[in-house]
């Protein structure tokens, strides 16, 4: 980026105290990230006052802060009611500056890997910027855009809510020329109640879609089915089957477990492109599904399609594999709810040799939370699973029902901990294990155990 100090005032209606004409190339809230160049935030949070170290970011190169009270300045800075405010007002501001197109993905299940993919495959034609890590929400979101250069081509952001409102504020940010949704799920149901409610807020991202922008669906989910005209125009949807009705459908699946899915996507026009996607998954066929018609619908044509799907490469945490000299590993421990946790079951049970699944708590499922970890332990339990270690007090009832059902060995733990002191004997040369849980179980460190024992 390439703002002046009075543009971006301009932008959060702040005031400029000192150099309005300085060039600011990039914006940080940690101060220790502060460079040649930087505008820093501060931020008064709860621990810590990030107005503390504005003086010190001007040494470390910064050119201006931005800050909620200005005692003690020593540089330029812009003062306003609320920084945290004020960066998303920035964010839309300079959206509006850029050239690139943007596409906005959300989803109960898939954002990130689908994310991915559609970087993947624009890649081979455009330059693309993508959103990194888990910036993703009213903080993160702002800071993705603000990492957008004026020559990109494409902006990939990807957009996550837990609550109503929070979509229709990251929408009016990000103006999305193109909406992805993946899947209607059960997520986040302290806040939404149920997967209408899912729905209503998933579906708030069509309010900042740009004037004549497009939308592409998940045609396998029932929400999402439901909706036949955003602002005037059709959706396009995706299908792992054919129902006549969709812009892309998959055929001949041939699930390959652990080395991946064969797959030929089928287009409305009659077009057909014969692809491996290299990653494990039944859901990537339809992450696939969809960056295609993201790069048909921006001119890519089927070999860069084939190209871009077929050199995707995952990120750990989320269908990550590592294979290590005793076992393969599928580290999905990012993130958790209901449907993924069964879609993570789906792949270790269609995989090869002895299986094991770890699995743990999921968080934010609501007043039926207990019942949801049961479903997902009824699940793994009808599946051919060799060893299914359930991790966290929720899981128990996952525990609880698998064992109803499976006929191998289910076991139970209240902490990670206790996995960690007595999982290695458990193992067997050549397992094949799949981990998950929500984020909080810090399941990364059972990954990181495994991968180096």
């Amino acid at each position: 980026m390439q703002l002046t100090v009075e543009r971006i005032a301009e932008f959060c209606r702040g005031t400029v105290i000192g150099e309005k004409d300085k060039v600011v190339t990039n914006i940080t809230l940690d101060s220790r990230q502060a460079q040649q160049g930087s505008m820093f935030v501060a931020v008064a949070g709860e621990r810590v006052d990030g107005h503390k170290f504005v003086n010190a970011t001007y040494e470390q190169g910064a050119v201006c802060a931005l800050v909620e009270k200005a005692e003690g300045i020593l540089g330029t800075y812009i003062l306003v009611d609320s920084t945290l405010q004020a960066i998303k007002d920035i964010a839309e501001g300079y959206r509006k500056t850029l050239k690139a197109k943007v596409i906005g993905i959300t989803g109960s299940v898939g954002k990130t890997s689908t994310k991915e993919m559609v970087a993947s495959i624009l890649e081979q034609k455009y330059k693309v910027t993508k959103t990194l890590g888990n910036f993703n929400n009213e903080i993160g979101l702002p800071i993705t855009v603000f990492r957008v250069q004026e020559d990109d081509d494409i902006a990939i952001l990807e957009m996550g809510i837990s609550d109503f409102g929070e979509m229709s504020r990251l929408t009016k940010i990000a103006q999305p020329d193109l909406c992805i949704i993946t899947n209607i799920g059960q997520c986040h149901l302290e806040n939404l109640g149920d997967r209408d409610g899912v729905l209503k807020a998933k579906t708030e991202i069509f309010e900042g879609l740009q004037p004549q922008g497009s939308v592409i669906l998940n045609g396998d989910d029932d929400k999402l089915r439901t909706i036949n005209d955003v602002k005037g125009s059709s959706p396009k949807f995706f299908s792992a089957s054919d129902s006549g009705e969709n812009f892309c459908f998959a055929k001949n699946i041939v699930d390959k477990g652990m080395d991946g899915t064969e797959v030929t996507l089928c287009f409305s026009d009659g077009e057909t492109i014969d692809v491996h996607i290299p990653i494990a998954g039944g859901h990537m066929v339809s992450n696939a599904l969809a960056g295609a018609i993201a790069g048909k619908m921006l001119g890519l044509n089927a070999e860069e399609i084939k190209a871009g799907i077929e050199s995707y490469q995952s990120i750990a945490g989320r269908n990550n594999t590592i294979k290590t000299e005793h076992f393969t590993i599928l580290d999905d421990c990012y993130n958790a709810n209901p449907m993924s946790m069964k879609a993570a079951v789906d792949i270790i049970a269609k995989s090869k040799g002895r299986k094991v699944a770890i699995l743990g708590d999921m968080f934010e499922l609501g007043e039926e939370e207990l019942q949801l970890h049961g479903q997902v332990g009824s699940y793994a339990g009808e599946k051919d699973i060799d060893l299914l270690l359930c991790v966290g007090e929720r899981s128990k009832y996952m525990a609880e029902e698998a064992r109803k059902s499976s006929k191998g060995v289910v076991l139970h733990y209240n902490t990670r901990e206790e996995v960690l002191k007595e999982i290695a004997p458990l193992l067997k040369q050549g397992d094949t294990i799949v981990i998950k849980a929500s984020h909080g179980m810090g399941f990364d460190k059972i990954v990181e155990y495994l991968s180096n024992i």
